[in-house]
């Protein structure tokens, strides 16, 4: 993996400060064209622009106001909380009340409650909540607030987009073992955590595309095992829904494919309640040993 050398940056000069006045209208609905207009100005009164760490600069500024509004409003959510619980206990007590209201005055039915179709449907949805699994995008990985990642069963594809413009000497990455460390020299990294597998790092590289993303090639050890989030702390995927391309399960060696092939269809047939490729197996054993006997009787028989 290649290293990036350190940069120096320009010397910044002393200059006498002068005070200019700056006109322009705020349009609510275009709030770009201001900003837009506001670097023009200070493009041609000062020198900011003509420093190598604008970017850098700016994206800090940027960084920095977005991260007061995010406070700002956390601070504004928890302040609701209280309100809303308080309100959610009332609720809750008259729910209660009214249940075994109900449950008084319902005649028992073999004493037990019968379950209504939208209780049942709830306690699946329940059940999805606690596995706390995610649905695979359409690279089989998953989109995350600053990155977003994908797989095969031979390696794992990520992206990150970091401000248009940038360098390639201005971004630090760092591919280990069973770690990675990605972001914009002097700012906090943007992905950082233990990986969910380790990977060949000697096959492992990073790239700048189109000077507005980091893209990350990370070849696994285990190549025969889908990966169930990229770093520990983040969300897992349902690794039963993942579905690999034709193209990439053509380039499989035939005893590899077919692992791959039966895998699929086994999850396949587990998520319709339908048997799995060994129990049709059994199935059509069974059934050809009794064409073959018709004199003994099935009729009592239970097989599992």
């Amino acid at each position: 993996m290649a290293i990036l050398s350190d940069y120096e940056e320009e010397d910044h000069k002393q200059t006498e400060s002068v005070k200019k006045p700056f006109n322009a209208v705020l349009d609510s609905s275009d709030p770009l064209r201001f900003l837009q207009t506001a670097f023009e100005f200070v493009a041609r009164e000062t020198d900011l622009f003509k420093k190598d760490s604008v970017i850098k600069d700016v994206n800090g500024l940027v960084r920095s106001v977005k991260e007061k509004l995010d406070a700002d409003e956390r601070k504004r959510k928890e302040k609701a909380v209280p309100a809303a619980s308080n309100g959610g206990a009332s609720v809750k007590v008259d729910n209660k009340r009214a249940k075994e209201e109900s449950s008084s005055s319902a005649p028992s039915q073999s004493g037990s409650a019968v379950k209504e179709p939208a209780d049942q449907k709830m306690e699946e949805a329940n059940d999805d909540d606690k596995k706390g699994l995610r649905a695979p995008n359409k690279g089989n990985g998953l989109d995350m607030e600053n990155y977003s990642w994908v797989q095969s069963l031979q390696e794992v594809n990520v992206t990150i987009p970091i401000p248009p413009g940038t360098k390639s000497r201005f971004i630090a990455c760092e591919i280990k073992k069973n770690h990675i460390k990605v972001g914009l020299k002097g700012q906090p990294p943007i992905l950082e955590g233990d990986l969910y597998k380790s990977v060949k790092v000697d096959d492992s590289f990073w790239s700048l595309e189109d000077q507005k993303a980091i893209t990350l090639l990370l070849t696994k050890q285990d190549q025969m095992e889908w990966w169930k989030f990229l770093v520990k702390g983040e969300p897992e995927i349902d690794t039963q829904k993942v579905e690999p391309e034709n193209s990439k399960l053509a380039d499989l060696d035939p005893e590899t494919r077919s692992t791959v092939e039966k895998m699929m269809f086994d999850q396949r047939q587990k998520q319709m309640g339908k048997p799995t490729s060994d129990e049709m197996q059994k199935q059509d054993i069974l059934k050809k040993f009794m064409a073959e006997h018709p004199e003994m009787d099935f009729s009592r028989a239970k097989i599992n």
